[in-house]
């Protein structure tokens, strides 16, 4: 909840035109990084021998947005709880490297704020991680990261309809609504004076709500989680996040995205 209400937040301090720029810009990367991944994932699970609910909870963590697509899919494939949390400590895990990392590499290959907000919001799972990891890196990275990491979470949406069409399951399919509350902030910032001059106090308060919620996240992150998520769901986590950081990567710096 206090991440959706951060992400709310921030809304308030983005223009609406920019954003649509933004998530203009991103939509193919972001087509083409979640097939692959989910192609590459699926392949690497057979090879590994891995269970198939888990294999695919990882892929679509590690295509979507973490945490929140593998909960969303999760009730779909009847997912057990054991399956549940090895997918998600993988996750976690790499949430955590991403979120020091990643502003260290930024900068090591000099992307611009706009290359590094793309950047984090294709190839870092959790929207708690790609806001963190682009705050560190800077403002206007901060607005870019949020706008397509949204955009692209909402792709929980027809994967998840698929899945269930695929599997033959009748499940209802649970709407990100927060994303839409986040345009509408948006939208009041961009056409209200009055709004955006309150802007300019809710968006401090929204950052400090996104950096309480990821050290909550961080006291959820035990030694034992990560000796429960085993070897084989690790490899295949660790396997499609270098895919997709390197791939990604490269495709914005090639395309000056």
């Amino acid at each position: 909840m206090l991440l959706q209400l951060s992400i709310i937040g921030l809304g308030f301090g983005i223009n609406l035109y920019d954003a649509a720029e933004v998530g203009k810009e991103g939509f193919w990367l972001t087509v083409i990084t979640i097939v692959a991944t989910l192609g590459v994932g699926w392949l690497a699970g057979k090879w590994l021998k891995l269970n198939k609910n888990i294999s695919l909870l990882i892929a679509v963590g590690t295509a979507i947005c973490g945490g929140s697509a593998i909960a969303a899919i999760s009730p779909i494939v009847d997912a057990k709880e054991e399956e549940m949390t090895m997918a998600l400590g993988t996750v976690f895990v790499l949430n955590a490297i991403a979120l020091i990392i990643f502003p260290i590499f930024g900068h090591a290959f000099e992307l611009s704020q706009s290359q590094f907000g793309v950047w984090s919001a294709i190839a870092i799972h959790d929207t708690s991680s790609v806001v963190g990891a682009a705050q560190t890196f800077g403002h206007e990275a901060l607005k870019i990261a949020t706008t397509v990491k949204l955009g692209r979470a909402l792709w929980i949406v027809p994967l998840s309809l698929v899945i269930a069409i695929a599997l033959k399951k009748d499940k209802k399919v649970k709407f990100p609504y927060f994303i839409l509350l986040f345009v509408v902030a948006m939208t009041f910032n961009t056409f209200s004076t009055q709004v955006h001059s309150i802007g300019t106090w809710i968006v401090p308060v929204a950052k400090k709500g996104m950096t309480l919620t990821l050290f909550l996240i961080g006291t959820g992150l035990s030694l034992s989680s990560i000796k429960m998520v085993g070897t084989k769901p690790l490899l295949l986590g660790i396997g499609l996040w270098l895919l997709i950081a390197v791939v990604s990567l490269a495709l914005i710096i090639y395309t000056s995205l």
